[in-house]
Formats: structure tokens, sequence, C-alpha cells
């Protein structure tokens, strides 16, 4: 498997599982600031510069979110998440688009090849972890879980 592009972030442990994310971006000043955005939410990530391998990191780690550049050199981000929709290890991944076309057109492309969601750069890091805390349903506060048993309960 090739992952000379990756970088694996080592954050700390907390009692609680913290998120996953697989970032895929080409573009490292815009790798950095999602890393930023995601190290400030309490989050695990992977970042990749080259999105040939994503398809096998994200089986094998099972990410919570996959963040994907679209205008990628090998693979599209179309592509990419046309091939984790179809299968069966990858399919329930929350996948978001992050990418510079920002056309009404170009979105509606984007999430009816199977994005679940969209934000177009230059973007606001306060916006984009808005979006992550969305896709990621609650797995970022650790307390939410006990708020979820108490309102089922």
């Amino acid at each position: 498997m090739y992952l000379a592009h990756s970088l694996i972030s080592d954050s700390k442990q907390q009692h609680s599982r913290q998120p996953l994310i697989l970032a895929v971006e080409d573009n490292d000043d815009n790798l950095l600031l999602i890393s930023y955005a995601l190290e400030s939410l309490g989050c695990q990530f992977i970042c990749q510069s080259d999105s040939s391998s994503t398809c096998l990191v994200a089986k094998e780690y099972q990410p919570d979110l996959i963040m994907l550049d679209i205008l990628l050199p090998s693979l599209s981000g179309i592509e990419v998440v046309r091939y984790l929709k179809k299968d069966s290890l990858t399919h329930k991944i929350p996948v978001l688009a992050v990418t510079a076309l920002a056309t009404r057109e170009d979105k509606e492309r984007i999430l009816k090849a199977g994005f679940d969601d969209y934000i177009s750069k230059p973007f606001l890091i306060e916006d984009l972890e808005t979006v992550v805390r969305r896709l990621l349903g609650g797995k970022l506060e650790p307390c939410s879980n006990d708020e979820r048993l108490k309102s089922e309960g």
C-alpha cells in the first residue's frame, strides 16, 4: 500500500475514542489549515496529498469522516467518492467535499456523485468545524452519548 504522502496525527488519547478523519488535499497550505482545524476539534486525522491510496486507507482505518478535495492529480474526488460509496466497507462513511469548485451547478454535481456535504474554498475555519461537527453526528463531545441515552431512556 502506498502511504508515502500520508501523515497520521499523533494526538493524545482522551477517555473516549477521538473521531478519526481522513483528509485528502493536494495543496500543502490547505492541508495544514485542515489539520489545524481538526486538531482544534480534538480529532485524530490522516492527511494525504495523493488520492491514489485513499480507498485502501479508508478500508483499513475506517475513519469517522473523509474530507476530500475534488481536483486531485491522480484520481479526482468524484472518482474516489464513487468507489467509496460502492464498497461495502466504506459506503457508510460520510464524505465531505472540500473544493474550489463553487458554482451551484458544481455543488449539485458533487452532491449527486455521492458526497454527504460540501464546503467551498476558501473557507473559514469556523465554517469547516461546523460542517465537520454535523457530519460526525455528536462523536466529538464525550458527553453527547450520555445525553442521548438520557433522552432515549
